[in-house]
């Protein structure tokens, strides 16, 4: 900021010594410490408020972002709730590339298989039925949880 060489600081030093006099330059010395903290401290103070000041607007305009993607899936993928909603297709595998033989089978893996064949209705007693699946969606006028 300022750039002051030792020459030029012993100049102020020898008038100071001169002007305000050996007896009371410690109390002025004092007095201008004092000024200078404070002029640092309102600088500090300043430079903190417009820091949080950016990084609340950036914040702001990443939650805005958020909210518009957020709204695009959600318009893409809409939530789906009632029985009447469409089965789940299955994944099927495909065949082994390397099986040479047309009648030949490739090896089974049993996480495959598992995920292959349907669900089994569950006991008439038990209660293992879970709720469907839902997805809160933030307010749009307010800070996110």
């Amino acid at each position: 900021m300022f750039d002051v060489a030792p020459t030029e600081l012993l100049l102020v030093v020898v008038v100071a010594l001169v002007v305000i006099g050996p007896k009371d330059l410690p109390k002025a010395m004092r007095f201008v410490g004092k000024w200078v903290a404070k002029a640092r401290g309102m600088a500090r103070h300043f430079r903190s408020g417009l820091d949080t000041m950016m990084r609340e607007a950036e914040l702001e305009e990443l939650e805005k972002q958020w909210r518009e993607q957020n709204d695009a899936i959600m318009r893409q993928f809409p939530r789906v709730d009632g029985v009447d909603a469409p089965p789940m297709i299955p994944a099927t595998s495909l065949p082994d590339a390397g099986a040479a033989d047309v009648g030949e089978t490739p090896p089974v893996d049993p996480d495959h298989a598992a995920a292959l064949t349907p669900p089994t209705a569950a006991p008439a007693g038990s209660s293992t039925e879970t709720p469907p699946e839902t997805h809160a969606v933030p307010p749009k006028d307010g800070p996110l949880p």
